[in-house]
Formats: structure tokens, sequence, C-alpha cells
């Protein structure tokens, strides 16, 4: 998946955003307000491809025992974000959209009865 797919998909999801809140280099995707994949995107071009998503954190254990491309967050909290490194031609285009997936319901689900109905 290119830069251009993963911004797509991700914005394709209902109530997402993206910005720049942090500086003009990290992406940040945000469902209400609430971040669920940043993407250093001068990382991207200089070949170094990766995404932060949010994780269950049994499920973050599981995936980083099994693959060598996830391991805990890069300036994230280590127990609720993984980071994703797309580099190992591990993680296949399906996988990660299932993995962008989980990480939105993962928000959505943290997010108030009032907020997760504004998305209906």
């Amino acid at each position: 998946m290119n830069i251009e797919q993963l911004q797509n998909y991700c914005i394709s999801k209902k109530g997402t955003t993206e910005e720049f809140p942090f500086d003009s280099d990290t992406l940040v995707f945000k469902v209400l307000g609430k971040i669920f994949a940043l993407v250093s995107l001068e990382n991207w071009e200089a070949g170094q491809k990766a995404i932060n998503l949010k994780c269950d954190p049994d499920y973050a254990e599981e995936l980083r025992a099994e693959y060598a491309a996830i391991y805990p967050g890069f300036h994230m909290s280590k127990k609720h974000w993984n980071t994703i490194d797309l580099t190992l031609d591990e993680i296949s285009p399906k996988f990660l959209s299932q993995l962008i997936d989980h990480s939105y319901d993962m928000v959505v689900k943290g997010m108030t009865k009032k907020m997760r109905d504004a998305l209906q």
C-alpha cells in the first residue's frame, strides 16, 4: 500500500479528518477529533514506511509476538499503540486495512454514546 492508498483508505472511514496537529511532518487521522492513525511523511519519503495504530492491549501483544514488523508504538503509549513497519513486506495491504479498521473501531468504542450516534 502506498501513501496515497493509505491516506485514501483512512479518510474514507466515517467521521474521519486528516491534519497536522504536531508539526508539518506527522499526518494524523482522527475520527470525531480522536486519533486513530499517525504517519511520518518525512520518514515515508525516506523509505522508512511505518504507521502508528491504536490496538487492544491483548491483541497488541499477540501481534508483536507473531510479526517482526509490529512493535510497541514509537513515541506512543506502548500498551495501546503499535508501530507497523511496512518496509519488511510482512504486512499485506489487506491485513494493514484490517489493522486500520481495528484502530478506528477501538477509538469509536471508547467514545461516548452521543459521539457514536453522531457517526450514524
